[in-house]
C-alpha cells in the first residue's frame, strides 16, 4: 500500500464525512473573524457520544490560561480530528501518536506543544522482540526462529517492529514464514510461552533519553504467567512511540502556543482537577514536546506496508 493510501486508510474519513463527525461541545459561533472563538478539537471518550466531562470547568480554565474565548469540538474518531485540523477548523487538537503523525503527514500544518507522562516517568512504550536466554542471540538471526506478532494494527506488537526493522538485517514480511501472527497481545504471549514461538514482539514501557526504562509491560506480563524472567533476553528494542502530544497550528499566535505550553506544563501541580480532565490516562503531568519526539511515530504512519493504523 502506497503512502498516501495508507494514509487515507489511517484517517479512515474524507474531509466531507469530518465535517459530518463533528458535534459542537458549545453554542456555535462564528469560525472566523473578530471574537471568534478559540476551537479545540477531541476525540469523544467511548460511548460518551458528543459530550465532554466538565466542560464547564475545562473552557473556563482554558479560557483564563488564554485570554481568549474557547470553544470545544468533539470528533467521533482520530481521522475526522485530523481533516478538521488541516482544514482549519481547529486551531488545537489533542491526539494520539499516530494520529498526530497523520496530521503531519496530511497537511504539515501542526506542532506539538506537549504531552503527558505516566506516573512512573514513562514517556511513551517501545516494542522489544523477547527470546530465551538459550534461543536467539541477536536480530539478525530471528528468521530461523518462530516469532509470534501481534495483529496487522498493533504498535508494538506488529507496527514498530515492522517500521523498525523494514531493512537490513532483518526484512520484516507480513507473510515471512516465520512470524506467526496472532490474533490479540495477550494471544501471542501464550503463544510463546507453551512453546509454540521462540521469540516475541512485545512491549515495555519508555523513559525519556538517557533514563533507564521502568519496569512492567510484556516482561512482567510473562512473568505474572509463569515464565522466569532469569530465562528470558531482550534481544531488540524500538525507539520509544511518544504518548500523544497536544498539537496547535504551526500559524497560531506564538503567544497562544507560549501560554499553552505553560498551562499544560503547569496543570498538575497548579490544578490538579483539571489536568484529570484533561488528561484521563496518564497521570505524571505534561511536559514540553516537539516534532523529532514523534520520529517512530512517523516511521510508522510513512510505511508502504499493508495493515489498519490503528488511534493510539
Amino acid at each position: 500500500m502506497k503512502g498516501r493510501r495508507h494514509i487515507a486508510s489511517l484517517l479512515g474519513a474524507c474531509a466531507a464525512a469530518a465535517l459530518l463527525a463533528f458535534a459542537p461541545a458549545s453554542p456555535a459561533r462564528a469560525a472566523d473573524g473578530p471574537g471568534a472563538p478559540f476551537r479545540i478539537g477531541i476525540v469523544a471518550e467511548p460511548g460518551a457520544g458528543n459530550t465532554v466531562a466538565g466542560l464547564g470547568l475545562l473552557k473556563e480554565a482554558y479560557a483564563r490560561a488564554l485570554g481568549t474565548k474557547v470553544e470545544f469540538l468533539v470528533a467521533r474518531d482520530y481521522g475526522a480530528l485530523v481533516e478538521a485540523q488541516a482544514a482549519g477548523r481547529v486551531q488545537y487538537a489533542i491526539y494520539s501518536a499516530l494520529a498526530y503523525a497523520a496530521a503531519s503527514e496530511r497537511c504539515g500544518c501542526v506542532e506539538p506543544v506537549a504531552a503527558p507522562l505516566d506516573e512512573n516517568g514513562a514517556v511513551g512504550i517501545r516494542s522489544v522482540l523477547i527470546a530465551r536466554r538459550d534461543g536467539m542471540q541477536d536480530v539478525a538471526g530471528i528468521a530461523s526462529y518462530k516469532v509470534a506478532a501481534g495483529p496487522a494494527g498493533s504498535a508494538a506488537g506488529w507496527l514498530l517492529p515492522l517500521a523498525g526493522l523494514g531493512g537490513e538485517p532483518a526484512k520484516l514480511a507480513e507473510d515471512a514464514s516465520y512470524l506467526l501472527h496472532a490474533e490479540s497481545a495477550s494471544a501471542a504471549e501464550a503463544m510463546f510461552a507453551d512453546g509454540q514461538a521462540d521469540a516475541l514482539f512485545g512491549w515495555q514501557p519508555a523513559a525519556a533519553d538517557g533514563e533507564a526504562d521502568p519496569p512492567g509491560g510484556t516482561l512482567a506480563r510473562l512473568e505474572a504467567a509463569g515464565v522466569a524472567p532469569s530465562d528470558l533476553r531482550v534481544v531488540w528494542k524500538s525507539e520509544p512511540l511518544r504518548f500523544g502530544p497536544h498539537a496547535v497550528l504551526k500559524s497560531l499566535d506564538p503567544e497562544i502556543k507560549r501560554r499553552l505550553g505553560v498551562f499544560l506544563v503547569n496543570l498538575k501541580a497548579q490544578s490538579p482537577e483539571i489536568y484529570d480532565l484533561v488528561e484521563r490516562h496518564h497521570a505524571g503531568g505534561f511536559v514540553r514536546v516537539a516534532a523529532p519526539d514523534y520520529a517512530a511515530a512517523q516511521a510508522v504512519v510513512r510505511l508502504e506496508a499493508p495493515g489498519e493504523v490503528a488511534g493510539r
